[in-house]
């Protein structure tokens, strides 16, 4: 395809069938290119060189053609290469396309290197040609006018001479036709007249250097106004001419228009830095930008960001198709450019759901607050997508600070993190950044990243607190409570960790091995009957399919019967479980294993749902216990545990207390009628070697 489109367009020398398998290890080079992990657009810069070099397509409709087959069947057709097992994940399109892009982007620069070197030579021949005309006129004047006319009539070059003042001498057709006027209207002209606009700021300097004698020659790109109001741009050489003495005499003037190459460059960097969708600049314009505001080269104080996540957004993508989730987008977008008109700030969608607003030199965070209400208030109105109103909230992380202290990645992590954060406290609302949340929000990340290796590098171990008979004082019991030694924090206690581990699914291999430790640890404390155990179960382990066969499995490993065993289920799961989730727990009460309802209290239960519930004890949430230290003890909680423990008593449950730290509570609550208690009045959680020892001395 590629051979098919190029070779009519070309002037090259080689056959089609030539050029054909000239072309072929090009494409696969550049398949190989699009897919190499990491990704670098060096191979397409190299192609464009060997086109011009090896093939000889230097037809000015040659590149056009070329990039064209690029942008459209390159991702098409284009495989990965390696093993399945080695090879990295196949591309995203909207990754490829961008790929893509940049590909072309480098062909289309090294096609112009090389045309430009190519070019080049052509001046220099053509330079020397012009000199030795000038110079050697004595000598050989007929000879070398006709090689220099023949030169400068057919060059594909436009060439002017114009001497010391810039009144153009004489210009050959080329250089007429870039104009779109005659050779004889480009004769009146001064070049000291074609002011652009668009100059940059060294073209005149150069020239003035040039004219005064003190440079020989320079090139630069500059532009110029056609009489039809459009812009030609150039690639300008211009070399001085000297006379036999060495006086400047003639000013030579070479040009290559490379007006189409120019906006071809623009639209792939266009499409390279803008997304399709929207329209907005995409995160790579959006990184250049912020880069650039921080290291506060445009003379920029100070910087605010607004980082924007629509809630819910997956689900109008899964309910309604991304059809109508892209128009929603395009709303989206619209309304976010809306709320800020001016040339300083920069609205990008950064991907997915995501956008960011970029304030250049804020007035401060109100500034940048005020903007955020503007954002949310913008998307308040639902939008009508398809005949149907959906309603868009959004939340919004805001960093605001000084430029030159921060590098973007860091406030990219700083704004993606106080975004969250916003999500986390309900959605449609903003949240500055805050330095202690971040911190506590990398930890979490920390650990979480860690948490998976902790279980295979014994970092976990478990402490136990003693339960104890209220009636005589003797132990009936222990709590196994789950530590982390972290090797970089030290000692963490489970609610660093354990809603972690909730959360990754850690929670039920880390769960087993907590309830393996204990059984076995119990066992060893007594020579006979082993003493009961007591071990949390989260809610994922409580739904998890292998809970009863894992549980006997490890009864059965150890040893001990089924009535050595408490597993304590928090309050909210167990309450909250139908049928199904309960059968479960319930098939483990009938094997003898006893269920604690953990933290009663704490929620909003229906107690009479106590009888459907395979629970055998209620353990009081500690709280209750706070208000018996006060003398005289808060009569609402006195009454309250007394209710609690007379119901518990007629539904046939025993009653643990949490959180016993007084000796007037634990008298108070033996009052009340409690069964066991656990605090730190009789014991703090302890090794397994410090607990037998004060069992012992206890028993």
């Amino acid at each position: 395809m590629w051979s098919r489109t190029v070779y009519p367009a070309t002037q090259t020398s080689l056959t089609r069938a030539e050029l054909e398998d000239f072309l072929h290890p090009l494409a696969v080079r550049l398949g190989e290119a699009l897919h190499a992990h990491p990704f670098s657009p060096a191979p397409g810069r190299e192609i464009g060189r060997l086109l011009v070099t090896d093939a000889h397509c230097t037809s000015p409709d040659a590149l056009p053609h070329i990039l064209g087959v690029v942008e459209s069947y390159l991702v098409l057709y284009s495989e990965r290469s390696g093993a399945a097992d080695e090879a990295p994940a196949p591309l995203g399109v909207d990754e490829a396309r961008s790929r893509c892009a940049r590909l072309q982007h480098a062909i289309a620069a090294g096609f112009t290197r090389a045309v430009q070197e190519r070019t080049l030579a052509e001046q220099e021949a053509l330079s020397r040609a012009a000199l030795a005309a000038q110079t050697a006129v004595e000598e050989a004047l007929h000879a070398s006018e006709t090689r220099f006319r023949a030169v400068f009539k057919d060059a594909t070059l436009g060439i002017g001479i114009a001497d010391m003042n810039g009144r153009l001498c004489d210009a050959n057709g080329a250089l007429a036709r870039m104009f779109g006027r005659s050779e004889e209207e480009m004769r009146r002209r001064n070049i000291n007249d074609w002011v652009h606009p668009d100059d940059a700021p060294e073209v005149w300097r150069l020239h003035r250097e040039l004219a005064a004698g003190r440079r020989d020659h320079f090139r630069v790109e500059k532009p110029y106004q056609r009489p039809d109001g459009t812009v030609l741009w150039t690639n300008l050489t211009v070399s001085l001419l000297r006379d036999a003495e060495g006086e400047p005499r003639h000013q030579l003037a070479l040009m290559e228009d490379i007006t189409e190459r120019r906006l071809l460059h623009l639209r792939l960097r266009y499409e390279a830095t803008h997304d399709e969708l929207t329209g907005l600049p995409n995160r790579t314009l959006f990184a250049e930008r912020l880069e650039r505001i921080l290291g506060s080269g445009g003379g920029v104080d100070r910087f605010g960001l607004c980082y924007l996540d629509i809630d819910g957004f997956k689900a109008v993508n899964d309910s309604l198709g991304h059809a109508v989730g892209d128009k929603l987008l395009v709303a989206v977008a619209e309304r976010l450019q809306s709320c800020t008109t001016a040339p300083a700030h920069l609205v990008a969608r950064i991907g997915g759901d995501e956008f960011a607003v970029l304030l250049s030199d804020p007035r401060g965070t109100e500034e940048v607050t005020c903007l955020a209400r503007s954002l949310l208030a913008a998307l308040a109105t639902p939008v009508s997508v398809d005949g149907r109103d959906l309603s868009v909230r959004a939340s919004i992380g805001i960093v605001e600070g000084a430029t030159g202290q921060r590098e973007p990645a860091e406030v990219l992590r700083s704004a993606d993190i106080t975004m969250y954060r916003a999500k986390d406290a309900g959605g449609n609302r903003f949240a500055l950044a805050d330095p202690d949340s971040e911190a506590r929000a990398i930890d979490r990340h920390s650990l979480t990243n860690h948490l998976p290796g902790a279980l295979e590098r014994d970092e976990f171990f478990l402490e136990y607190q003693p339960l104890i008979r209220m009636s005589d004082g003797r132990v009936d019991g222990a709590e196994a409570l789950v530590r982390w030694k972290h090797p970089v924090h030290g000692r963490l206690s489970p609610d660093r960790f354990i809603p972690l581990a909730e959360h990754t699914g850690l929670i039920v291999p880390l769960g087993r091995w907590v309830l393996e430790q204990a059984v076995t640890q119990a066992c060893t404390w007594a020579d006979g009957e082993p003493l009961r155990v007591n071990v949390n179960l989260s809610p994922r382990q409580l739904h998890h399919p292998d809970l009863v066969r894992d549980t006997i499995a490890v009864l059965e490993a150890a040893g001990v019967a089924p009535s050595a065993l408490c597993l304590e289920v928090t309050e909210s799961a167990l309450i909250s479980a139908d049928e199904d989730e309960l059968k479960p727990l319930w098939q483990l009460a009938e094997l003898g294993v006893d269920i604690a309802l953990d933290d009663f209290g704490t929620g909003y239960s229906n107690l009479a749902n106590l009888r459907k519930l395979p629970a055998t004890t209620l353990k009081l949430d500690r709280s209750f216990t706070r208000g018996l230290q006060c003398h005289p003890a808060d009569p609402v909680d006195v009454t309250f545990v007394e209710g609690i423990v007379s119901l518990a008593h007629a539904l046939g449950l025993a009653v643990t207390v949490e959180g016993v730290e007084t000796e007037s509570q634990a008298d108070q609550l033996r009052r009340l009628g409690c069964d066991t208690a656990q605090g730190w009045y009789y014991a703090a959680p302890s090794s397994p070697g410090e607990f037998a020892k004060d069992w012992t001395r206890t028993g």
